[in-house]
């Protein structure tokens, strides 16, 4: 495998976990428990941490997709002697459709391997290693199942082609001639308190994911109707498709530790859940998907914080709602390109992020509407979030960017504060008396101040990073989004201008000087900044650009490098997604505007239109 090549790898799902497989047919990542669990294959992070592949033994080329509306992905291998084609499914639970899709699922992978044309050579290699490549199991055959028991962790692989075990391996080299079809189920159990998985036929497993994802697009697939359609639809499915769908919590990305930077050591495990998406992320679903999801997304946020006291907010969980997600070293694994060291679990969880107290009260705000009439525990959460908000803005923080060095004053912070504030004084007598409105208005005008005199830099002619600083950062691009400034107020206009001009190139957008490469979600930022100021053509031509830089499976990392076009970083990665449709929501919303009024290309736009006001019920 090239190890420099994360984007080479699709991505299933089953509502509990993902599998990456790479287009050479190699399984190599799969944690079936659930996201964060660990890895029976995880070679990404080192060969000596398990695959499985199904590949032509020779030379052969390969192309793939994703069949139409679903998660199930068909890689077709050309070799001088013909043709065979892989398709990999992960199992839903049978007839499981709609919103219904991945809440049992049986955690069960599915391959099918056909042959297309001539006679085609392929040989199998399984070859299982539990806890990120600790374990190796020892392979037992009964019954043509191969079961692998070790630890808390059980396998079992059933085959259509009898398999040859040695040394915690299995392989097999058979010939696929056209028309003929063979089926490889794999499944997954804990040891001790669960019975052998269930094996059925993989031609049915990946039928029936087929009906369950087109079922599940169906039920979607008129709630967006604006621009970029069809990416859009596509983005939308992969957020679901990070989903934990027991609880409802989206991750951020499938992975850990695949690195910013090749060879860096910025390399962390992302298979939690982040408060700062959380607004974000319900204006997404709520464009793309449909308000049932942004309701389970809402009431998960509310159980997982339960009464906010004196420590710091939580700003992340595991997907059940676990807030202690304590870091630490896999010292044996030497990680994706050599980028150590590979974290499991995150300890920026132990961190102060004051932005998520406006990612909360701003996705209130959003859902007012069926937080009507607001129960006490809601009302309450809401109110301590304000309540902290008052104090918290004076404090630094680590920002949203999760500075280990040292806390600041950053400006994305204080403009989240704001827009707790803001949003707790819009609520009004649903969530305080008059004197508690009366001190949050006080206190979000004092945030205001503060950050239009601290924020701006002369010398930049921007918004800067932090208080004081002359450090450009990409985060104060949220500051028209949330309504804090309009896009067309000069400051925030010739901040949109020096940060495209100093921190672009071709359109991806460094997060700051030194970042390494392009953060995807910040140049959707660029664009839906670009639409709110009416520059619609503008924003279009670089939403096309930046849409058009997804791997050939329509899938985003974290970070693109600006120089070779390279994905870097954890992946799939729901914020870039979540990025991209809330992006196209804005830009149909500034066409939609500039259709009404055409002499108007840059329209001011009123504080608070960003994605609070725009999202569609």
């Amino acid at each position: 495998m090239d190890s420099g090549r994360i984007s080479e790898h699709g991505f299933l799902a089953d509502g509990r976990s993902a599998v990456l497989v790479d287009r050479a047919g190699s399984v190599n990542w799969w944690c079936p428990e659930r996201f964060d669990a660990p890895s029976v294959f995880g070679r990404l992070l080192g060969d000596e941490a398990g695959h499985w592949s199904i590949r032509p033994d020779g030379d052969f080329t390969s192309e793939r997709s994703y069949l139409h509306d679903t998660l199930v992905l068909r890689t077709v291998f050309t070799t001088p002697r013909g043709q065979v084609a892989v398709t990999d499914a992960l199992a839903l639970e049978p007839g499981a459709r709609g919103h219904d899709i991945g809440l049992r699922s049986p955690r069960v992978l599915g391959r099918v391997v056909e042959g297309l044309s001539g006679e085609v050579p392929v040989r199998l290699d399984y070859r299982p290693r539990f806890e990120y490549g600790r374990v190796t199991a020892y392979l037992i055959e009964a019954d043509g199942v191969i079961g692998a028991t070790a630890g808390a962790c059980h396998l079992s692989l059933r085959g259509d082609v009898p398999l040859t075990c040695a040394g915690g391996s299995a392989t097999a080299t058979f010939r696929v001639r056209a028309g003929e079809t063979y089926r490889f189920t794999l499944g997954y159990a804990p040891t001790y308190d669960s019975p052998p998985p269930q094996l059925p036929d993989a031609d049915r497993l990946v039928a029936d994911a087929v009906a369950g994802w087109r079922s599940w697009a169906d039920l979607h697939r008129d709630h967006y109707r604006g621009l970029f359609r069809d990416v859009v639809r596509h983005s939308a499915m992969v957020v679901q498709g990070m989903t934990y769908q027991p609880s409802g919590a989206i991750v951020a990305a499938a992975t850990t530790s695949l690195p910013e930077e090749l060879g860096g050591d910025r390399n962390y495990d992302y298979r939690f859940v982040w408060v700062r998406d959380f607004s974000l992320t319900l204006q997404a679903l709520w464009r793309a998907a449909c308000p049932d999801e942004a309701n389970r997304q809402f009431a998960w946020v509310a159980r997982a914080m339960g009464r906010i006291g004196d420590e710091p907010v939580p700003i992340m969980y595991g997907v059940q709602g676990e807030r202690d997600l304590t870091e630490h070293i896999l010292d044996h694994l030497p990680g994706y390109a050599d980028s150590r060291p590979v974290f499991v679990g995150n300890d920026a969880w132990r961190q102060r992020q004051t932005d998520v107290l406006g990612e909360i009260l701003d996705a209130a705000w959003l859902m007012r509407h069926y937080l009507d009439p607001m129960s006490p525990d809601v009302r309450h959460l809401l109110r301590a979030l304000a309540e902290r908000a008052v104090t918290d803005w004076r404090r630094p923080d680590a920002g949203m960017w999760e500075a280990r060095d040292a806390e600041r004053h950053y400006v994305s912070s204080k403009v989240q504060c704001w827009t707790a504030l803001d949003r707790a004084v819009r609520f009004g007598p649903r969530l305080g008396d008059p004197s508690d409105v009366a001190r949050w208005a006080a206190a979000r005008d004092e945030v205001r101040a503060a950050v239009l005199e601290r924020g701006w830099n002369d010398e930049q002619g921007a918004y800067t990073g932090a208080f004081d600083s002359d450090q450009l950062d990409a985060s104060v691009l949220l500051m028209p989004l949330v309504g804090f400034l309009s896009a067309d107020d000069p400051r925030m206009r010739s901040t949109m201008d020096v940060v495209e001009r100093r921190l672009s190139r071709d359109g991806l957008l460094r997060r700051w000087d030194a970042d390494p490469a392009g953060f995807v979600i910040c140049s959707f930022w660029l664009v839906s900044c670009l639409a709110l100021a009416g520059e619609v053509d503008r924003a279009t031509d670089l939403f096309a650009s930046l849409a058009s830089r997804v791997n050939d499976l329509g899938l985003f990392a974290e970070q693109i490098d600006q120089a070779t076009g390279e994905h870097l970083g954890n992946f799939p990665q729901a914020f870039s997604h979540i990025g991209l449709i809330n992006a196209a929501g804005l830009l149909t919303e500034a066409a939609e505007r500039r259709r009404e009024a055409p002499e108007q290309t840059r329209q001011p736009v009123p504080a608070g239109t960003g994605r609070t006001e725009g999202a569609r019920s």
